[in-house]
């Protein structure tokens, strides 16, 4: 017996699941080194543009097309148009391979945290410290599993009490964290020509560069491409506004993500030595350590709230992963839900025990020229899978099913709250009613689409362009080519 698809409670439980899933580790170690790489103010500016925009039009698609299918990325592909099936392919396997080696990472914060809570401050401060723990053979692995098993107890417990129970705990908390931290950060001598540096954009440093940064920092952080947004608005209800859901989202990653610049760069701006940021791992486990030893005996306490922030957005992230893999999965094979999440485990295991030996025992093994198996699995999914797939999107919507088709469905939330003023519980009001209550679900009034132009001409003209600039920018600067363009990162 098929078990009955989960759906999300309401319009808080969705957000709540949707934007945990968008705030992540892209929005604390990586938002923090490019807006200090690329003039901080300026490239904040451009990121906000970016995201009421760009990502505005990519999250709302993939949302409303889960929403009007009912289906997990290869399913909705299908069911709107069967020579497109191959779309919903390409874009499953994106969670697939990011999974794994997202879970190693999660485990290393787990480690840090542990490490920190214990009142190792001063050892995890150590310059040292963090390549010697990753090189070890098992202990990385034990936090792996720890991780991983942590989000699979969510994922088991289905979409309402699991991903949704989770989600509605950990953002809250991950939000109070953020802004504690970050005042914390603006109390330190120094502060504020850090804040300056961050807040106010200095135009002189806008480049192209800067512009393909925040763009690719944009569509990484929203969780698009990865099949994550069209599972969730499969589970999303229809009297729920599609539109204000999608601003709420935003405002919570761009919020988290903006919090993350002044948790991280006020500090270090502040000690004066900004060559410490760097990017990926490095800003959080080797640079951050460090500022949090030199803060003394507080730098313990706030370096352990620091990594209870950054273990729940890892959580909330990876959650919406495994759960898009389990509906996948369970949508393409009829399978149950543990029977699902017993094979999302074993997948994880095959390609995230690789993930985590390729930093020790196996780091001789490099598939392409400095990377090992962890960090080319970051490249293809990160710089060229999810690019291609959010481009394909983009023809797929503009071009066979066409905006309308989404658009149609992302008025839908108020039409259906207008039809329940109508439905009462009393069985002679019923009766006299069902014709008009019939009526209403084809005239009565629907959401405004405030931003519908904009949606269709970014869907169709300008996201394409954008993306193709996101894959070569992404490609070449992977392989140290931009300073033959005349660019740099």
């Amino acid at each position: 017996m098929t078990e009955k698809r989960g759906s999300f409670s309401g319009k808080l439980g969705f957000v709540m699941a949707a934007a945990g899933s968008a705030v992540g580790l892209g929005n604390i170690w990586r938002f923090p080194y490019l807006a200090a790489e690329h003039g901080g103010g300026i490239f904040l500016l451009v990121y906000l543009v970016l995201v009421l925009t760009f990502g505005y039009a990519l999250m709302k698609a993939e949302i409303a097309l889960g929403r009007k299918t009912g289906l997990s990325v290869i399913g909705a592909f299908k069911k709107l148009n069967k020579r497109w099936s191959f779309l919903g392919i390409l874009a499953a396997i994106v969670p697939i391979v990011i999974l794994p080696y997202y879970s190693v990472i999660g485990g290393w914060v787990c480690k840090y945290f542990a490490t920190f809570v214990s009142g190792g401050m001063e050892q995890a401060a150590q310059p040292s410290f963090f390549g010697d723990f990753i090189s070890q053979p098992f202990e990385p692995l034990g936090w792996f599993l720890l991780f991983l098993g942590l989000t699979a107890l969510a994922v088991l417990l289905g979409v309402d009490k699991g991903v949704e129970k989770v989600s509605k705990i950990m953002m809250p908390v991950l939000i109070v964290l953020a802004i504690g931290i970050a005042i914390y950060s603006l109390t330190l001598p120094g502060a504020g020509d850090g804040l300056s540096y961050y807040l106010v954009p200095d135009f002189s440093q806008f480049s192209a560069t800067t512009v393909l940064a925040a763009m690719g920092q944009m569509f990484y952080s929203m969780s698009l491409a990865m099949g994550i947004m069209i599972t969730y608005g499969s589970y999303m209800k229809k009297d729920v506004n599609l539109e204000s859901s999608v601003k709420q989202i935003e405002f919570f990653d761009t919020g988290i993500a903006f919090l993350a610049g002044v948790m991280v760069i006020v500090p270090i701006f502040s000690l004066g030595n900004m060559d410490q940021i760097k990017p990926g791992p490095g800003l959080m486990f080797q640079s951050l350590p460090m500022v949090f030893n030199n803060m003394g005996t507080v730098g313990n306490y706030v370096g352990t709230l620091f990594f209870v922030l950054v273990m729940f957005a890892a959580l909330t992230s990876s959650i919406s992963l495994m759960e898009t893999v389990v509906s996948i999965f369970r949508d393409k094979f009829g399978w149950g839900r543990k029977v699902t999440c017993g094979v999302v485990l074993a997948i994880c295991l095959v390609l995230g025990v690789p993930s985590s030996l390729g930093n020790g025992i196996w780091s001789g093994f490099q598939i392409l020229p400095g990377q090992d198996f962890l960090t080319f699995c970051d490249f293809m999914t990160n710089s060229v899978l999810m690019p291609i797939v959010a481009f394909l999107m983009c023809i797929f919507v503009g071009y066979i099913i066409k905006p309308k088709t989404l658009i149609e469905e992302a008025r839908i939330g108020m039409a259906e709250k207008h039809i329940k003023l109508y439905e009462g519980t009393n069985p002679v009001r019923r009766f006299f009613n069902s014709a008009h209550i019939t009526l209403s679900r084809v005239s009565a009034p629907i959401s405004h689409f405030r931003r519908e132009p904009m949606f269709s001409a970014m869907i169709r003209y300008i996201a394409p362009v954008c993306i193709v600039l996101i894959l070569l920018f992404s490609v070449l600067s992977a392989f140290d080519l931009l300073k033959y363009i005349g660019l740099s990162v």
